[in-house]
């Protein structure tokens, strides 16, 4: 197969702690690391217009941001996707949905209803919505209803992003090829992340996870837009984790 070329980016929060200390910095490092991109989560106090300057530096581009769910509700949608579209990014991405959320299938048709109604909004504004798991979401409900990830994406139009996180997915006991193939198209963004029995037990290329069959389905029906790398491998220096993870990826072709 021919890698395609999806670039690839760095969600900040791997690096967080590094971050909050000098964002600027930071920011050259990964460039230097051969990122092409950030995703952040969080903004460390600065405008958007002082970051948009920073990444514009060192040649990087923000590639999503991860948000609350009131950062996406109301007047807060508007303010939300302004700050971002200086930044370069459409990606409104919730990182999290609390249990009542998500934990019946009542609750996750309740999710899914806000999920749309935001991506009709977001539109509106020249931004768009996603939503990205953690390991919960794989589990089935009570009386084997279907997992919370194929309610809220059964129930969403295509329009809202499936921002697939394969380590998690993984410590959730599913497949990310599975996930893949079902939902074509939506995984506009895809987290990679190892899981390998604990999030600090491998780097992304370290580890178990089927690489070349994630990157042949991204590449293929998956529209990906671009590849997010994340660690939690917290008991080694932060930024010597994303770099192997980065040339881990480079041997691989990416």
């Amino acid at each position: 197969m021919t890698a395609t070329k999806i670039p690839m980016a760095l969600q900040m929060y791997s690096i967080r702690k590094v971050a909050e200390q000098d964002l600027a910095g930071t920011l050259r490092a990964v460039a230097d690391m051969g990122y092409d991109g950030v995703e952040f989560a969080g903004y460390y106090g600065h405008e958007a217009a002082d970051i948009r300057r920073m990444l514009d530096d060192v040649g990087l581009r923000c590639a999503g941001a991860h948000l609350g769910v009131k950062q996406l509700q109301g007047d807060e949608l508007v303010l939300t996707a302004e700050f971002n579209r200086t930044l370069g990014n459409d990606r409104l991405i919730i990182a999290h949905l609390p249990e009542e959320m998500r934990n019946t299938r009542e609750a996750c048709l309740r999710s899914a209803e806000m999920l749309t109604d935001m991506s009709g909004r977001a539109a509106a504004v020249g931004a768009r919505v996603g939503y990205h798991n953690h390991f919960t979401e794989f589990t089935p409900l009570a009386g084997g209803e279907l997992a919370a990830w194929d309610l809220l994406f059964q129930n969403t139009p295509d329009a809202v992003i499936m921002q697939l996180d394969t380590g998690n997915a993984m410590h959730g006991g599913a497949d990310p090829l599975v996930y893949l193939r079902r939902y074509p198209g939506r995984a506009k963004s895809v987290h990679l992340k190892e899981y390998s029995g604990g999030y600090d037990k491998a780097l992304v290329g370290e580890g178990d996870t089927p690489w070349a069959e994630v990157f042949e389905l991204c590449e293929t029906i998956g529209s990906t837009e671009w590849y997010v790398v994340e660690q939690e491998n917290y008991a080694l220096d932060p930024l010597e984790c994303v770099k192997r993870c980065r040339e881990n990826l480079a041997k691989m072709g990416r």
